[in-house]
């Protein structure tokens, strides 16, 4: 089987979205990756690491590495390579740890 036909290119872009991405509106094919569109859109990272800041972007967009790990409509911890771009997403970096859920605290206690 020729590889070719493992892949599918964008084509014209006929199904765009709007999503935001730290306040900025981003136009974006439907059906792809939040990962994959970010990069389309020429942003270079999307996370930053708690320990030294360093910045990190999706490297293997397929939920192995966490290196893509955005805050998506007030939801952190969420891996781009792993979400389909869908209209209004409000997304945003995840900067250093994010809290444990509510709760957890008192389960972790018992």
């Amino acid at each position: 089987m020729p590889a070719e036909s493992l892949f599918r290119g964008l084509g014209p872009a006929e199904n765009i979205v709007q999503i935001q991405f730290e306040g900025q509106p981003l136009n974006v094919p439907a059906g792809i990756s939040l990962a994959a569109a970010l990069l389309l859109c020429g942003i270079t990272h999307t996370r930053e690491s708690a320990v030294s800041g360093r910045r990190g972007a999706p490297f293997c967009m397929m939920g192995v590495c966490f290196e893509c790990l955005v805050e998506v409509d007030g939801q952190a911890n969420c891996q781009a390579c792993l979400l389909p771009v869908r209209a209004g997403m409000r997304v945003f970096r995840q900067r250093g740890a994010r809290d444990l859920q509510d709760g957890f605290e008192e389960v972790a206690d018992e």
